[in-house]
């Protein structure tokens, strides 16, 4: 049984630029669809946080509008949140996290990674032993790549320079009236940091896969990016790390 770590933003609010903090948090699809594929695959799951804060919702991502103007399941995730509100109310440090006992870490969005995560040392210390090894999964969801800014060798260089990789990109930022109240907008802070950014059509569920990577571009990619992550978890099973 494959494990996988999934780290969870604590943040509450993100800062903006003209200093008002605005409440954020993990995104719901961006978790629920993720730990429904992994947990109906029996993927041994570990969540963890910084500090091991309880990660709390967006709770923009639990209205109808926010999902499609679907009703019905704007109230599924939030009663997924429900059946699982014991995993939230304890999840582990990420600063006692051993990146070695994990076949992979998969990284939820909203935006309290920009906060969070993308300074996050414990991240970057976990991203660091799991990246460089191909038979570990790393992947991320949305705003989830914030985390990779954090990610650096002993030499400060960008561990994911040169990757191809997508996130929540600036267009869709743009769509959703936050864009210019933003500190900074991740797909160019990703670009100007080295990445190979491959952005889809705003709103479409878009999965880029390099290597032992896996990335989706935001809420509607949450089930597709879960699903590589599994057929990657598969095709590695039983295979020495380095193969």
């Amino acid at each position: 049984m494959p494990s996988l770590l999934m780290v969870l933003t604590a943040a509450t609010r993100w800062s903006q630029k003209d200093g008002t903090q605005r409440p954020t948090g993990f995104w719901a699809e961006e978790f629920v669809e993720p730990h429904r594929v992994f947990t109906a695959a029996g993927v041994d799951l570990t969540i963890a946080s910084p500090g091991g804060r309880r990660p709390v919702v967006d709770e923009g991502s639990l209205t109808a509008r926010a999902n499609g103007g679907d009703e019905k399941k704007a109230a599924d995730l939030r009663a997924y949140l429900e059946e699982v509100k014991d995993l939230l109310d304890a999840p582990e440090r990420l600063e006692d996290i051993d990146p070695a006992a994990y076949d992979g870490v998969f990284i939820p969005g909203g935006h309290g990674p920009m906060q969070d995560l993308a300074v996050n040392e414990d991240v970057a210390r976990i991203l660091a032993a799991l990246l460089p090894d191909p038979s570990k999964a790393v992947a991320s969801l949305c705003h989830g790549p914030a985390s990779f800014l954090a990610a650096g060798d002993a030499e400060g260089n960008w561990l994911f320079k040169g990757r191809r990789m997508t996130s929540f990109t600036d267009e869709e930022e743009t769509l959703t009236g936050r864009a210019a109240n933003a500190p900074w907008l991740l797909e160019e802070r990703l670009r100007a940091a080295g990445a190979l950014h491959e952005p889809g059509p705003a709103w479409s569920s878009h999965v880029v896969v390099d290597g032992n990577l896996v990335t989706g571009q935001n809420p509607q990619s949450a089930a597709e990016a879960a699903r590589a992550v599994l057929d990657m978890l598969a095709e590695r099973a039983g295979k020495p790390s380095g193969a």
